[in-house]
């Protein structure tokens, strides 16, 4: 049986494969896994019942789901703390900033509107890691926590969450945003309060679209999966700038004034940089994943800077930040990290902290991004062929060899199989997009040659 949780909680068609029922069953597997240990025995020696925050992204099964997790929680003895709509990174750190027992946020992300997800976070608001929701999964169809009387826990309203989201944000800031006109697409989801009335806060003009949520419009055409119509706002207006964020804002792409994307490996660029030069860039070290642009690493390296590689999953950013006690890290999708702020990528605070860059030095994006140069990157997806024997097979081997041996150092591949379905990702980054064309489908027809089915 395939595991339930994913690289970021449960996902699934809401009301077919993420249900009611599950709902209910998760939360309660939740709770007796995350109130046993020590913290429980702390919360019992003070006569008090743990509190969990639950919170949502605006599509319309995030209602019946958040009612469902309310639920399963209540009844196992947890008082929950329901925030309602707000982004990701604001459940993050709400649990953390109330000593919250943990917390659920319920989104599908970026996915469309039919879809739906359920994730976890622990206390301090960190994401549970594999072995702890292989635990919760275990707990499902096992005896549940049942108290009775005043065990049984309260479900209040969190009326103030998104002001206190508000206020650390603006916390964040080494400077203020005055002169920035700044176009947000908030992607019809979670930021579509809070962004806005944040930019604003801080200093900056803001021209807003995708802020009109309706349950069934988030993502939909709008958001950091489609940038076009933040490019045409930026342009029609002249602004500085636009940020887009995904349905649950802990992602940040941004469009520079001539209408050109700044991806999250070249925001991560500006940031690092900057941090460094004002001295919060700890060990002088970023963290990305596999998938993040050559350019950047080169870059990185003639400043001084080391960069620490990871698997793809801003989970696994998250790990080594942890782990090394770093302060910046993330993917080229726009997952930014920035440890001293967030326990969690935070589409607004990095859009924010962007900005910021720009008003401290008085350069354009544009200029900012020019520290570093992106090199062409190919990607080709083989599917349908045997990704399990894909680092076993001596011939795939070869042909890598012999594009590497090609590219020198003025390019790389990278052959990835899918978690999730038979296929293999070709990336291949040269210095010339000819170049990475046709290594990256020569080695494409390697693949599916060594492994059809």
């Amino acid at each position: 049986m395939p595991r339930l949780f994913g690289t970021d909680g449960v996902r699934g068609l809401a009301n077919r494969e993420l249900t009611a029922d599950l709902a209910l069953g998760l939360a309660q597997a939740a709770a007796a896994v995350l109130t046993q240990g020590r913290h429980a025995d702390e919360l019992r020696a003070a006569g008090r019942r743990p509190v969990a925050i639950v919170a949502r992204d605006p599509r319309v099964s995030g209602e019946f789901l958040t009612a469902a997790v309310s639920a399963g929680l209540a009844s196992s003895g947890v008082d929950v703390l329901d925030a309602g709509v707000i982004p990701t990174p604001a459940t993050a750190f709400l649990i953390d900033s109330i000593g919250a027992d943990f917390g659920v946020m319920i989104s599908a992300s970026h996915n469309p509107a039919p879809d739906n997800g359920i994730k976890f976070f622990s206390f301090g608001g960190t994401k549970l890691p594999d072995e702890v929701e292989d635990r919760i999964e275990s707990y499902l169809g096992k005896q549940k926590l049942a108290p009775t009387g005043d065990g049984v826990g309260r479900i209040r309203r969190f009326a103030d969450a998104e002001d206190r989201y508000v206020v650390h944000l603006l916390g964040t800031l080494p400077n203020r945003l005055e002169g920035l006109t700044v176009v947000l697409d908030c992607a019809h989801g979670a930021a579509a309060g809070v962004s806005p009335e944040t930019f604003r806060d801080a200093g900056a003009e803001v021209i807003v679209i995708g802020a009109d949520p309706d349950g069934m419009n988030i993502n939909d055409g709008v958001g950091s999966t489609h940038l076009e119509h933040l490019q045409q706002a930026v342009l029609e207006h002249g602004a500085d700038l636009g940020i887009a964020h995904d349905g649950d804002a802990d992602r940040c792409l941004a469009v520079d004034a001539d209408g050109n994307v700044i991806d999250g490996d070249r925001i991560m660029a500006i940031l690092a940089v900057s941090m460094q030069e004002r001295g919060t860039l700890t060990d002088d070290t970023l963290v990305v994943t596999v998938m993040s642009n050559l350019g950047l690493k080169r870059a990185m390296a003639e400043r001084g800077i080391r960069v620490v590689e990871t698997r793809v999953g801003d989970r696994y950013v998250l790990e080594a930040l942890a782990e090394g006690g770093y302060a910046l890290g993330g993917e080229q999708s726009g997952h930014v990290i920035m440890t001293e702020f967030a326990t969690t990528g935070d589409g607004v605070l990095t859009g924010l902290h962007l900005a910021a860059e720009m008003a401290r030095t008085g350069k354009s994006l544009a200029e900012l991004a020019e520290v570093m140069t992106v090199y062409p990157q190919v990607l080709v997806n083989v599917r349908d062929v045997d990704h399990h024997a894909l680092h076993d097979d001596a011939g795939i081997a070869d042909a890598v060899r012999g594009v590497e041996a090609e590219l020198g150092d003025t390019g790389r591949v990278l052959l990835r199989p899918s978690g999730t379905e038979p296929m293999v990702r070709v990336m291949v980054e040269a210095a010339e997009q000819a170049d990475a064309e046709s290594h990256a489908n020569r080695l494409a027809d390697v693949v599916r040659e060594r492994l059809a089915h």
